[in-house]
This record gives C-alpha cells, sequence and structure tokens, in this order.
C-alpha cells in the first residue's frame, strides 16, 4: 500500500478536477460577483495548499516531520477518507446545480438549495473537501499535511462566512430559518435530536 496510496490519493484529487472543470460549462449567469482582488485571496490560500501537500519537494525540514507512523492501515484508511471525501463534494456539487459558482456570488435566479447534503450542511462542499484533505493528510503523514489542513480550514471558514453574509442578504428570513437548522460544515446533531 505504502507505494500506491499517494498515487490513488492524488487519483481521487484528480477525478474530483475533472468533474469541477466539467460542470463548471453548466452555471445559471452571476448576477452580482465579489472583484477578483477579493477572489484572489482565496485562490492563494488554496494554490499554496496544493503544493504542500502534492509536491514531494515540500517534505523538507520540520514539514517533512512525520505525525503519524508509515503504516499501511493508516495509509489505506487515509485513502479511504481521501475518496470519500470526494465522493461527498462531487455530490454536493452535482446537487447545488446550476447555482453553483467558485467565486462568492449570487446568480441570477439563485435558488437556496435546502435537500440532498444542504439540509443539514449549509457548505457540503466544503466539508467533503477538507475530508478528503484530512485523509491525503494521513496517506502523506507529514507535518506540511497537518499545515495544509489548517490553511483550507481557515480559508473555507473565511468564504464560507463571507458567502452567508451575501445568502442573508439575498434571501433574508428564508436564509436564517436555514442557518438555524444546519451546520456551516457539520450537521447539527443536537438540534436535529431536539426536534424528533
Amino acid at each position: 500500500m505504502t507505494r500506491i496510496a499517494f498515487p490513488l490519493a492524488v487519483c481521487c484529487w484528480i477525478i474530483l478536477w475533472v468533474y469541477w472543470f466539467l460542470s463548471a460549462r453548466n452555471q445559471k449567469a452571476a448576477k452580482e460577483r465579489e472583484p477578483g482582488s477579493e477572489r484572489m485571496r482565496q485562490i492563494l490560500p488554496m494554490a499554496a495548499c496544493c503544493i504542500l501537500l502534492f509536491e514531494p519537494f515540500m517534505g523538507f525540514g520540520w514539514l517533512g516531520w512525520r505525525f503519524v507512523t508509515k503504516r499501511p492501515d493508516v495509509e489505506f484508511a487515509g485513502l479511504l477518507v481521501t475518496a470519500m471525501g470526494v465522493a461527498f463534494a462531487i455530490w454536493a456539487r452535482a446537487h447545488l446545480g446550476a447555482n453553483w459558482s467558485g467565486a462568492v456570488s449570487i446568480r441570477t435566479g439563485h435558488e437556496l438549495i435546502r435537500t440532498g447534503p444542504y439540509r443539514r450542511i449549509r457548505h457540503p462542499i466544503y466539508t467533503g473537501m477538507l475530508f478528503a484533505t484530512v485523509g491525503t493528510a494521513l496517506v502523506v503523514g507529514q507535518l506540511r499535511g497537518l499545515l495544509t489542513v489548517a490553511i483550507c480550514f481557515a480559508a473555507f471558514s473565511l468564504k464560507a462566512s463571507k458567502e452567508e453574509r451575501w445568502l442573508a442578504k439575498e434571501f433574508g428570513d428564508a436564509f436564517e430559518s436555514h442557518a438555524r437548522h444546519t451546520g456551516m460544515f457539520l450537521p447539527r446533531f443536537s438540534r436535529t435530536l431536539a426536534e424528533r
């Protein structure tokens, strides 16, 4: 497993990016979109994450220190989490449909999606990508993987917060109601159980 876990994890990410590229052709027109300078604040951290996680030469100095033992079972678990995260992100992206945008924006005819993974989580695409990043970090097993997870979490949290401000402005009470019943990246189990 040691020799094939990383290439298989990379294949999972390639599947995600190919799907992203193909499905990006089907988007509603933007009614309002963040400026390019603000978009760069999201792109640069994600580019840094890709370099940290996927470039072997980044395993130098303390970045190369191992936080897990190099064992086939750990790598297999990481590969499984990567694949499940990618599958979840693809499912969420497919469910969002033409409302999706890489940049923070409001689309013409924008719909507030509250079904599928959006029934319990407001940002399931980020959830899937975070899980996939955690999985790949386990496969890599070096501190650079943990640093990547931290950067991704911070970047997605900032972007999700901004998206929520825009959605609250666009959808008002409907979004506020949705936010009360869902978690940002994970379901609100306590609220869900209390409602039963």
